[in-house]
Formats: structure tokens, sequence, C-alpha cells
């Protein structure tokens, strides 16, 4: 039997979805279609529909809490078994989630706003690699928020379309930076030696207009030395120190000539032979550096669904049946003024009598709640954002 909330949740989304477009994604009719409700345990799968008419009719009547559709496209999309399907390819698919970034997972935060803030960079950053290291067209990728924790990123490029999950799974590793060689970056060459006599070795580096990671890498050198000449020489030296292997005169040495004026252009140039003894200073700066470049700029995604090419994704449009929000769908260039936390809220400010079963601080809408247990009234955004997360119930 249907919970008071669990239905009042369904009457909220069954006014949402009476007005809502709904576009329905490219090749629909080739995609398989989930559905949960809240009345009903587990997933009905294995759906198609002909056209969204026969889609949008079959949500205005049945109201799911969460409605999915397939990244892959199927000759038998309705087919109760993937063999039967028949697979003929499949969208690009990226998850980010604020659970699957590092910070989050250790430390345990939890501060709604600042995690889809974080996920949003690791978003645009993520699509910073899609569009200069894979040339991807802008017009083929299409960002959505999730409706609840973070965003997904469609890529719809035949290029990738018969891809499987191998070679899904190589384009994570090369965004994450999984398996990066020092060795393809930073090299050393014969040049000449002094007045022309004899020959030398000379450390070289990846030059400003490298592309892909070595690009990254020429920025993360050129930042480092930036930092490391704002800094005063006891702050500088102590940094330099916490590479291995760097002592105090070697640590000296070193920020001397970076402070030299043209050591900035000779980094851009990929030249790191600054002075006398520089390649071996370079060669036990630049794996910590690596590391750290590694660290602060891959992409964050969640690897399973990109490999996944039978993988159902949120359909945008629809309502997260955990937050109330909308699946939205978004621009490359309206991604940055999104505020999901405004922007993808629905519902009004009617007031809603609820009863918090678990304390809780919220803010949704410019506006700030910090809720105990008992009566509370809401307006209703908040209101059905607290029951679709399970903080709070009908009022009796």
């Amino acid at each position: 039997m249907e919970s008071k909330t669990a239905s009042y949740l369904r009457s909220r989304f069954r006014e949402y979805y009476l007005t809502a477009s709904m576009d329905a994604p490219p090749g629909m009719e080739s995609r398989e279609w989930g559905f949960i409700f809240y009345d009903a345990p587990g997933m009905r799968r294995h759906r198609s529909f002909s056209s969204r008419k026969e889609l949008v009719d079959y949500i205005r009547s049945t109201v799911p809490a969460h409605v999915y559709h397939s990244a892959a496209y199927y000759l038998k999309p309705d087919a109760p078994t993937m063999k039967e399907k028949i697979w003929k390819g499949a969208d690009l698919i990226f998850d980010l989630d604020a659970d699957h970034l590092s910070e989050y997972r250790v430390s345990g935060r939890r501060d709604y706003g600042e995690m889809l803030e974080r996920v949003k960079r690791e978003t645009m950053k993520l699509l910073e690699f899609l569009l200069s290291d894979f040339g991807f067209d802008e017009k083929r990728i299409s960002v959505v928020f999730s409706g609840g924790r973070g965003y997904h990123i469609h890529v719809r490029d035949p290029s990738i379309m018969r891809l499987r999950s191998d070679a899904r799974r190589e384009i994570v590793d090369y965004l994450t930076g999984r398996g990066l060689d020092i060795g393809r970056f930073i090299y050393e060459i014969d040049v000449e030696g002094d007045a022309g006599v004899g020959r030398a070795r000379s450390l070289r580096g990846p030059a400003s207009d490298a592309p892909g990671w070595g690009n990254r890498i020429n920025r993360a050198m050129e930042s480092m030395v930036m930092h490391l000449r704002a800094l005063d020489d006891e702050e500088a030296i102590s940094l330099l120190k916490r590479v291995d292997g760097i002592g105090p005169q070697k640590a000296g040495r070193f920020l001397s000539r970076i402070r030299e004026e043209n050591a900035i252009n000779k980094i851009r140039a990929g030249n790191l032979d600054f002075f006398k003894y520089a390649s071996g200073t370079w060669k036990l700066i630049i794996p910590y550096l690596m590391e750290e470049s590694v660290r602060a700029l891959s992409g964050e995604t969640d690897e399973p669904v990109t490999a996944d090419v039978h993988r159902l994704i949120r359909f945008p449009e629809s309502l997260h049946g955990g937050t109330g929000l909308r699946v939205t769908q978004l621009t490359i260039d309206s991604l940055r003024a999104f505020d999901p936390l405004r922007d993808a809220v629905v519902f009004g400010d009617d007031p809603v009598s609820v009863e918090v079963i678990r304390p809780t601080t919220l803010e949704l809408m410019g506006e700030r709640f910090d809720l105990i247990d008992g009566r509370a009234e809401l307006p209703a955004y908040a209101a059905v954002f607290l029951m679709a997360r399970g903080f709070a119930e009908i009022g009796r």
C-alpha cells in the first residue's frame, strides 16, 4: 500500500508532468526505457516507445519516481534480454557525481550546495578534455544536471557509437591520466657543446603549444615556477625541499635561476636546461609535479558508467524521485551560470505542513531552513525535496 507521503509526491509529480514538454532524445524508438515507481519495488525496464507522444502519455498516466533511457540503440529495444535486443551502438556517457570525488569519499563532507559546485567544476574540466583533446564537436555534446548530486555528459558522435567497453575504458584512462608515462613528455636531446665543440645532452619538456597532456604539464610547470617566484626565498626553498633528493643548496640554485627574466619563456618553449645540472633538479621535480598535475587536472568520472554500453541514464526533463529536482538539459555555454538549487526547482512556494523526522539544514531557492524533529510548515519546493530525501513526511 502506498504511503501518504509517496501519494503526495506522486500527485505533485503528476502536476509537473502534465505541463512539462519532455522532448525525446535522438533515436528514442531504438532505446530501451526503464521506470521506478513509488508504490512498487525494483525497476520496470525493457520498454520501448515508437513516438514522443506515446512516451509522454505513459509518463503522465503512470507518474514514475524515476525515468531512464538507454545510452544504447537496439534493433529490438523491448526484448527481455540484451542478446535478443541486438545492440547497434551507444552514446558515450560520462557520469560525474559528488560521491566519486576523492575529497568527499575520504572526508565524508556533505554540504549539498558546495558538492554541486565542486562537481560542476569537474564537469567543465572534463568538457575541456572532450573538446580540445578529442576534438568532439560541441553540437554533438549534451550536458545534463542529474537532479541529484552531479552531471551527465552525453557524446553523440558517429566516431564513438560502435566502440565497445574496452575502448571506452581507454578513454577514461586518458581522462584520468592513468598510466601517464613521464618518458613521453620529458626527454634529452643532443645539442652542440660550448663554442660548437663536442656534443652535450639537454633536457626538454612539452612546450606550451603541445597537444593534450603535454600542454597541461607545461602549464603546471609554469604555474609552479610563478608560484615559487612569488614567495620569499625561505618559503620557496622550504617548498622545494619537500621533493625527495632536493636539499637547501640545490633548491637555492634552482630558485635563483627561475627568478631570471627569461625563465618563463624557456619553460614555455620546453627548454628545461636553465643552468648546469638543471636537468638533475628537473628530473626530481617533474615526477612529483606530474603526480600533482594528474590529481588536479584529470577528469573525474564514474568509469563503469562510461564503459557500460548497456547503461540506462536519466531522462532529461524528468524529475529525480530522490530530490524532486528536474533532470535539466543544458548547453555547454549555460552550464557555468546554472544554479541547480534554483534553476532545477520546479515546485512553487505554497505552504505545506510536514513532519520532520531527521533534523537537517537545507538551502534552496536562496532560503535557509534549519529544521528539528517535529511539525513544520514549508514552501512546497522545500517540502518536496525533504520528503523525497526521506527527511520528512507529509503532515498528519
